[in-house]
């Protein structure tokens, strides 16, 4: 690894043209991934990754350059090449202030002593489970995937600071079929932690769970379209919240003006039973930080919006610059092959106090959507679509039947003020998030909630 000697080297020739901040992040990463279906076990790979990226900034203008080579001639040239981008050129070199090394590992299991058999049997007990859940199930695809990523920070301002992040998850994706008629099932638990976790895992439920989504989806009629009251369950119902409007208190989007809350910082923008938060030190979830952002801040607990107010954005350290505020520990990158920005790590809604039963009681015609699935959202506008992957009509107050079909369409600013219920009992699913700096692992969560009114998308009449 990095003497200080040669950290101080690369650091400065990053600084050589005139810029104010440097940073070296270097990373050493190690997975798995194996899948399995009927015909056994369809492909399992290894890989490990090394490499680091250098980055220059000067005022509000940033650079990046990269390499997958450690050596001290490779990160010199990465360095060399970050300062390009700023044609000028230092009387003095930088000075850099002495680093005091900091390490947030804080020894989590990770994967030594697991080998594939090992492995393979989760993905067997999945994948039985499934197909023995019904006759209508007609294919089972099971996915376990694990990931331990070693980082370091290194920059200008006398940081040096490390950890070690471990990630497993196990994915069933399970097909009904009746009739010339398909239907699918899904679920995909992820987890900050080591191979450990799988001893408190129910590992056969999740095969029958996302078995059971695909029968009822099987035998669900088609969805109507209007605009009706939404019950929208915990769980992976966060996804709205997460696209609609997460992705908008991004600095990514705020600090460049392009997102329908830039500005709104003290303002009401969701109805005042609704508290939303980004926290990334939850230990041992999948979204957690393991102690620290990929710029080396260490992580935090931020309240987003409370009791309807919009108290913070989501900061990186570039787009800080753009406009003046407080990091908050939620810069982020795939790996060294991106530059960081502000991203979120586990957000979700804070509960509430309101009785689940009653949100679906007090509905005389619309739809509970159990599970959302993929969509699209403009953070300029907020405007979303999303799937619902498993959906139930609501008539006078009582689950009337399966609908299949479903989308829900609208605004996150409208749909936050239209929320006018939020359940007690909060829990997360697991997701992978795509943005500038690459895809990273998050959860997205939420109580079961209810939007008074949202445009629903579908193919049937009318449910006599």
């Amino acid at each position: 690894m990095l003497t200080q000697e040669l950290a101080r080297k690369i650091l400065s020739e990053a600084l050589s043209t005139g810029g104010d901040f440097a940073e070296l992040f270097c990373e050493d990463t190690k997975g798995t991934t194996i899948s399995l279906n009927q015909e056994g076990v369809e492909n399992a790979s290894y890989t490990h990754s090394r490499g680091g990226g250098g980055r220059a900034l000067c005022g509000a203008r940033r650079s990046y350059a990269y390499t997958a080579d450690l050596s001290e001639e490779a990160l010199l040239a990465t360095a060399r090449s970050a300062a390009a981008a700023f044609p000028g050129k230092r009387e003095q070199p930088a000075t850099i202030p002495d680093f005091a090394p900091h390490s947030y590992d804080d020894g989590t299991p990770g994967f030594e002593g697991v080998n594939n058999a090992m492995r393979i049997d989760l993905l067997r007990r999945m994948y039985q489970a499934a197909r023995q859940e019904s006759e209508e199930i007609v294919q089972v695809q099971c996915r376990y995937l694990d990931n331990e990523q070693k980082v370091w920070v290194i920059n200008s301002e006398g940081l040096w600071a490390s950890t070690r992040r471990p990630y497993t998850r196990v994915i069933v994706n399970a097909v009904a079929s009746a009739n010339g008629e398909t239907q699918t099932g899904y679920i995909g638990p992820g987890f900050g932690r080591g191979f450990d976790v799988y001893d408190t895992l129910n590992l056969e439920e999740l095969g029958r769970t996302a078995a059971k989504q695909a029968v009822t989806m099987l035998h669900a009629i088609e969805c109507p379209a209007g605009t009706f009251p939404v019950v929208i369950d915990g769980g992976f119902g966060g996804v709205i919240f997460h696209e609609a409007c997460g992705h908008s208190l991004e600095a990514t989007s705020v600090a460049k003006g392009n997102s329908e809350f830039a500005g709104c910082l003290g303002k009401q923008i969701a109805s005042s039973c609704v508290t939303a938060i980004d926290d990334g030190t939850l230990d041992g979830e999948w979204g957690c930080l393991h102690g620290m952002d990929d710029e080396g801040v260490p992580a935090q607990r931020n309240v987003l919006i409370e009791n309807g107010i919009l108290k913070t954005y989501m900061y990186d350290r570039a787009n800080a610059r753009r406009v003046p505020h407080p990091l908050t520990g939620s810069s982020r990158r795939e790996s060294y092959t991106y530059a960081p920005t502000s991203r979120m790590t586990c957000t979700f809604l804070a509960p509430g106090t309101d009785d689940p039963d009653e949100m679906i009681a007090g509905v005389k015609e619309g739809l509970y959507a159990k599970t959302l699935g993929g969509g699209s959202v403009n953070p300029l506008t907020g405007e979303f679509n999303f799937a619902v992957n498993e959906g139930y009509w609501i008539r006078d107050g009582k689950i009337l039947t399966p609908v299949r079909g479903a989308t829900l369409v609208g605004k996150g600013s409208d749909v936050l003020m239209k929320i006018d219920r939020v359940g007690p009992n909060m829990w997360m699913m697991q997701g992978v998030c795509g943005s500038e700096s690459g895809g990273v692992p998050v959860n997205i969560g939420q109580p079961r909630i209810r939007v008074s009114s949202m445009t629903v998308g579908g193919k049937g009449d009318s449910i006599k």
